[in-house]
């Protein structure tokens, strides 16, 4: 019998105990649906619905927007157009304010559903291709070297400000939050890539330049609500080298660190300096075509999935928990821009994203992976603490309705008897409520609510089922 002890002597000080929420970027797959009206209001409802997976974190990516002579990009989603075009009239670049209605549809429409607890964010993959040195904005001729011109710091972070003023005060969307760069320092980016924009910014001066003139700008225009966030880095091993070399000045400018978690070697370090150092942290992206389980079939990647969310938070201790992309593959007759679509994968293996996009049919194709995130972004809401526990449970506290949620994963294709300890809260009456995610999709468990369970002296005991995703709601 395994024993899960659920503690406030293990609660979450990041944000003074406040987790925002669950979230996900729009680009790419805003980009790609947004032209329909149909897969935007599903792709609403969905995502960000209390019906559906009820995010609320919206990361808008402002494009920077490549030469249109080039057409090297050859994912049909990714080719996320700038908000500046080349005025021959006036022999100047001009704003296009419909040039990204695709992205703004889905954000639109997910603000609106997401209600009260939106939080929207906007962020750069690259500068216009005007500014950059290679004058590409996937990136450099040698990924390992800046992007950003020397003398076009200034003129970026305008535009980056000039495109946030206008979701903010005209689109009336309020902005939280504003992140200049996306995985900086990395070798990733590099002219004429197929897959996307990027920008190379080092380590040190370059970052803490674009910062301070990101900051600069943001408070020029009087958006003094709107907080200021570095750096995106890929990995946290890479974060908290690039959190060590800003300046003080730097430092003093930042609202927020976030991380992705694509690589996790310094996950705990970076989460015990951020708490040392009285920081908000997020983890602001990450995904995976990964599977785990045994003989667990289509649950492979959705144990996956929920393994991963568990690991990040107990060990980071973010406020908040962002997944990459909802959907990551699309499928149509025609495809996009004059690239085909990838097609959908095999569910039985893994992928990256929670949905597939049928644009022929208008449908969007839902996997065990949006039910397995479903299992933690349903229950635990913004407003609650955070509770780290084992590798395989994650549970929070809401002082509100004095709600404790315990999503416990069992990776085993046999049952794993366990109790759960609450002898630490106040003593309840109530039963505990049970909600699984187990089997396959036609004739699985899909957040299926089960018998409720009696607690006894602030304790329950029960088996987790193989190869399942189980939310425990103790009142």
């Amino acid at each position: 019998m395994n024993t899960v002890h659920i503690s406030f002597k293990n609660a979450s000080t990041t944000n003074n105990g406040i987790f925002e929420g669950w979230g996900t970027s729009l680009c790419w797959w805003a980009h790609r649906i947004g032209y329909s009206d149909v897969l935007t209001e599903k792709s609403a409802d969905i995502f960000f619905g209390e019906s559906g997976l009820n995010l609320n974190i919206m990361r808008y990516n402002i494009g920077g927007g490549d030469d249109p002579t080039h057409a090297h990009i050859k994912r049909t989603d990714s080719k996320v157009p700038g908000w500046l075009k080349y005025d021959k009239d006036k022999d100047e670049f001009i704003y296009d304010y419909n040039a990204d209605r695709n992205q703004l549809n889905v954000l639109k429409a997910a603000y609106k559903k997401a209600g009260k607890d939106a939080f929207v964010e906007v962020f750069s993959n690259s500068p216009p291709y005007f500014m950059t040195k290679s004058g590409c904005s996937s990136g450099n001729f040698n990924p390992n070297e800046n992007n950003l011109k020397e003398e076009c710091y200034k003129d970026f972070a305008e535009y980056i400000a000039d495109v946030t003023e206008y979701i903010n005060n005209v689109l009336n969307i309020k902005v939280s939050s504003v992140s200049p760069m996306n995985e900086p320092n990395t070798d990733y980016w590099k002219h004429f890539s197929e897959k996307q924009e990027g920008c190379h910014y080092d380590c040190g001066e370059s970052q803490n330049r674009i910062i301070l003139e990101t900051a600069k700008a943001i408070k020029n225009k009087g958006l003094n609500h709107i907080q200021i966030v570095a750096s995106d880095e890929t990995s946290t091993d890479k974060q908290l080298e690039e959190y060590l070399n800003y300046t003080d000045e730097v430092k003093a400018v930042i609202d927020r660190v976030s991380t992705h978690t694509y690589g996790t070697e310094k996950i705990a370090e970076l989460g015990k300096l951020m708490k040392e150092e009285k920081r908000n942290l997020w983890m602001s992206e990450t995904d995976w075509s990964d599977t785990t389980g045994k003989n667990a079939g289509e649950m492979g990647a959705a144990l996956w999935l929920a393994k991963k969310i568990i690991f990040d938070i107990n060990n980071l201790s973010p406020s908040a928990w962002v997944i990459w992309l909802t959907i990551d593959h699309h499928k149509s007759k025609d495809g996009y821009l004059g690239n085909k679509d990838s097609g959908f994968p095999s569910t039985k293996k893994g992928y990256w994203g929670l949905a597939f996009a049928e644009h022929d049919k208008k449908e969007i194709v839902i996997t065990k992976k949006y039910y397995a995130m479903g299992q933690f972004s349903k229950f635990i809401r913004p407003g609650d603490t955070i509770i780290h526990c084992n590798d395989n449970t994650l549970a929070a506290f809401n002082s509100k309705t004095n709600e404790v949620k315990i999503v416990c994963v069992n990776c085993s294709a046999k049952e794993l008897p366990i109790t759960v300890d609450l002898t630490d809260f106040k003593k309840s009456n109530r039963n505990v409520k049970v909600i699984r995610t187990s089997g396959n999709l036609e004739n699985g468990e899909n957040w299926a609510v089960l018998n409720d369970l009696e607690l006894t002296d602030n304790t329950f005991s029960t088996d987790l089922k193989g190869n399942s995703v189980t939310t425990f709601i103790v009142e």
